[in-house]
């Protein structure tokens, strides 16, 4: 059963009015950045529950912040299948990233309400609280939650104005020992689906609207460090310096060309420095930075990372310095699941003439819910595949399309779970 254009059209009409309704909760005067416990996060949330409501959905926040909505089987108690994404943004984001997901989902369920159409499985939508890790540098908290692997430690992280996560959860108007809460039970959810932009250009290369994923990639965050000296910038002759900045930048240089010439499936990327002591007539004697390394093989992203982080250190070793490194955070590859994607495949097929598949090179919470169910996503064309940046941008007859293959798909995995 699939959504006819001319309601699927009222409902992309609807959605996109509604991202615009978003993108005005948002913590900065200038661009759309919405943060994890923050008070335009539970704004967001109360607006999104109160859309949930009106498409007949009986509607809860739970104890990690995740705004939630039920619409029922017909049969009492039944599981669900899940559908969502996230409502968090980076700074200064676009308008699609993640809320597309949900408002799709929410206008899914609208649909069925108003046709009376009830299944053997319950429907619920998520919009997960954090999937970004903006605030404290932990991604996937919201779907983490519902997972029930959450890690306590979390709760001392700070973020950059020195607030823990625990008294940004008790000013949020939650509570850290009743984490636990948010967790499911595995028999409660039988597969998550989630519709997200393409972050990257091949729908657009290729002409097509949607497409079919088939992997997450992995990623493996460090926090690094060169170590020099700091010194006059008008007295220390050039073949004394011990600059930590020009050994980060040498380093930078090496990540960015060996990625390139030497692996073509993997990115890297340096996204942060900190040059202390940052004024204009001082040698930088220390620069903190990140590395951000992506890749479909778990083993190959461990090898590719063992070459920089050496090069790095032999960069530090020549210029009489000091690189250390600390690992602060990885995911490993996440496969979507085999059933699901023949499913969605099929979907796609009937409304856009042909399938097509692609891998992730960005994070979703599919990552962290893939650990207790099967999950299945859908990429949806994206200009320029531009993402996390205010140029984001779906067009309207692409919505329509996402809705009727994403109905279609619905019904299917309902009869066959």
């Amino acid at each position: 059963m699939m959504i006819d254009s001319r309601e699927a059209k009222i409902s992309a009409m609807r959605v996109i009015l509604r991202c615009n309704e978003l993108s005005k909760i948002t913590c900065k005067e200038i661009g759309i950045t919405r943060i994890y416990l923050s008070k335009e996060h539970l704004l967001a949330n109360k607006l999104v529950g109160k859309w949930m409501q009106e498409a007949g959905m009986l509607v809860w926040q739970d104890a990690v912040g995740n705004i939630c909505g039920r619409y029922d089987s017909y049969f009492k108690n039944a599981p669900a299948i899940m559908l969502g994404s996230h409502l968090d943004t980076v700074k200064n984001a676009g308008k699609y990233d993640g809320i597309l997901g949900v408002l799709t989902a929410i206008e899914l369920v609208y649909w069925f309400n108003k046709k009376n159409i009830r299944f053997q499985l319950a429907i619920e939508v998520i919009g997960f609280s954090d999937e970004e890790g903006t605030r404290f540098g932990i991604t996937l908290l919201g779907s983490r939650g519902i997972t029930g692997t959450w890690n306590e430690k979390w709760l001392s992280y700070t973020d950059n104005d020195g607030i823990t996560m625990h008294q940004a959860m008790s000013d949020f108007g939650l509570k850290s020992n009743k984490i636990n809460d948010a967790s499911r039970n595995i028999k409660d959810i039988v597969a998550y689906i989630e519709l997200h932009i393409e972050q990257g250009p091949c729908l657009e290369k290729e002409n097509l609207p949607l497409a079919v994923v088939t992997t997450i990639n992995g990623t493996r965050r460090f926090n690094c460090k060169f170590i020099g000296e700091a010194g006059h910038a008008g007295t220390v002759p050039m073949r004394y310096r011990r600059d930590a900045l020009v050994a980060c930048a040498e380093w930078i240089i090496f990540i960015e060309s060996n990625t390139r010439e030497n692996h073509p499936q993997l990115v890297s990327t340096v996204g942060y420095i900190d040059c202390d002591p940052g004024v204009i007539n001082v040698i930088p004697g220390v620069v903190n930075c990140s590395l951000d390394i992506r890749g479909p093989q778990d083993d190959m992203l461990e090898s590719f990372a063992s070459i920089l982080l050496s090069e790095a250190k032999m960069i530090a070793t020549r210029r009489n310095m000091i690189f250390n490194y600390k690992e602060y955070y990885r995911t490993y590859e996440t496969l979507c699941d085999i059933a699901l994607q023949k499913i969605l495949s099929s979907s796609i097929e009937t409304v856009q003439g042909r399938s097509f598949f692609l891998s992730s090179g960005a994070g979703h919470d599919a990552i962290a819910i893939a650990e207790r169910w099967p999950v299945g996503m859908l990429f949806i064309r994206n200009y320029r595949g531009i993402s996390h940046n205010p140029k984001e941008s779906v067009n309207l007859e692409d919505i329509i399309l996402s809705l009727q293959a994403y109905s279609d798909a619905i019904c299917k995995i309902v009869k066959k779970f």
